[in-house]
């Protein structure tokens, strides 16, 4: 695409182009605009804000992540300028900084114990396993999404928190309304987004109150109760606090990793040459497969920092107070100063320096040890029992410039 065709902030035109022309657009804006600055979208519901320069090199995107005290998130990791508490509410720690940031991560990572974590990684493997079979049993085919990629985080994320089983696809739901940037199959043309996002909001917080609620004081050997009692210094979580870390986990835990398993398969079935790789030798190639698909997959499209400052510099680009920058990770994953011939899918890939779980920092993603987990155990299921299974369809994709996902996906086996 040419550069002055290129509109990051139409949602309808841009986002919903094929892949590949979007990654050539961003090609393009690498080699010839890396900070290109762009006005914001005005929508019925939002007014317009004052624009925002977007950040497509590895390097710059690195460096706005290195350095928050330039680059904050408190005003908001999304484009649009949003009200403080509907930032910090669907934001939790990702829309903070320090000491705000650093208390409530530290209070969170409390929460997550030896033990807990052990047993956490013992049910991955039990539920891949059943989910896995469960397919083989219904077979040959299926929506690969909504039959298995979906189910292993919700299944993870709800179990660590202690929510019942008969909720799990009350949280599913929900989460797609809250990431669904207001796509019709989620939420209705004439509908208000923003309502129907702080709607379902309302409801996993409400959700989360009822299980604080048995948890306060109690002994249980859940997350939740981790958290509910967790103390640093004589400090504890408040319920609001914990109402919002728990809408946090369940969209950025749930959806990202179900998206990231989502691509896999279809980089799998446009590569048979690396499925072979990867099958001949699971636990030796399987880690670089779960690092490659991330990297490619990018979940989380983008996130937004503003500067502290007048006199900050990123490139050849100095910025004033106030000023939007707008990272955006899967351009920087396919950076080729970075990453060697970017856009193949190869798992032997040196992928230390992927940026799909954002960049390093204080707000480097605190779930990545388990998202790698599930993609890793899940997989290695699927490749064991269904060794045929492969994408019988194109991806139907999320219309959304913030979540790269994945609505729907047929597969056969």
């Amino acid at each position: 695409m040419k550069l002055d065709e290129i509109d990051l902030s139409d949602i309808e035109g841009f986002w919903t182009l094929p892949m590949s022309v979007r990654d050539d657009a961003f090609e393009t804006l690498r080699r010839e605009d890396p900070i290109r600055f762009f006005a914001e979208a005005e929508t019925e519901f939002l007014p317009s804000g004052p624009g925002y320069y977007a950040i497509t090199r590895h390097a710059d995107i690195i460096e706005a992540s290195r350095r928050p005290e330039l680059f904050k998130s408190g005003n908001g990791v999304n484009i649009p300028d949003l009200p403080t508490e509907f930032n910090e509410f669907f934001g939790s720690m990702i829309a903070l900084d320090d000491p705000r940031h650093a208390r409530l991560r530290g209070l969170v990572s409390a929460g997550f114990t030896p033990r807990m974590l052990q047993r956490n990684m013992e049910d991955v493997e039990v539920a891949a396993k059943a989910i896995v079979e469960r397919l083989r049993d219904q077979g040959p085919g299926c929506d690969f999404v909504t039959a298995c990629a979906a189910w292993l985080p919700v299944k993870i994320i709800c179990d660590m928190m202690g929510i019942p089983e008969s909720q799990h696809e009350f949280v599913f739901d929900m989460t797609n309304i809250i990431l669904s940037q207001g796509d019709p199959e989620f939420i209705p043309e004439d509908a208000n987004p923003l309502e129907a996002f702080l709607e379902a909001g309302a409801a996993l917080a409400a959700l989360m109150d009822e299980v604080a609620d048995r948890a306060d004081g109690g002994d249980a050997d859940d997350l939740t109760h981790a958290l509910v009692n967790a103390e640093i210094d004589g400090d504890k979580l408040t319920r609001s606090e914990l109402q919002s870390f728990f809408v946090l986990l369940c969209a950025a835990g749930n959806e990202t990793t179900r998206n990231s398993i989502s691509w896999g398969l279809t980089y799998l079935t446009e590569n048979p040459g690396q499925k072979a790789k990867l099958q001949g030798d699971l636990d030796g190639h399987m880690p670089g497969a779960v690092e490659e698909i991330i990297r490619l997959a990018s979940p989380v499209i983008h996130f937004r920092r503003t500067v502290t400052q007048g006199g900050v510099r990123l490139g050849d680009k100095e910025f004033t107070e106030g000023d939007k920058v707008v990272l955006f990770y899967g351009s920087g994953n396919r950076d080729h100063d970075v990453f060697v011939d970017p856009y193949a899918f190869d798992i032997t890939r040196d992928n230390k320096d992927h940026i799909g779980f954002g960049g390093p920092g204080p707000h480097f993603c605190l779930g990545a040890h388990l998202a790698r987990r599930q993609i890793n155990v899940l997989y290695k299921e699927l490749l064991t029992q269904l060794p045929d299974i492969h994408a019988s369809g194109e991806p139907d994709r999320l219309r959304s410039n913030f979540i790269n996902g994945v609505k729907h996906l047929p597969c056969s086996w």
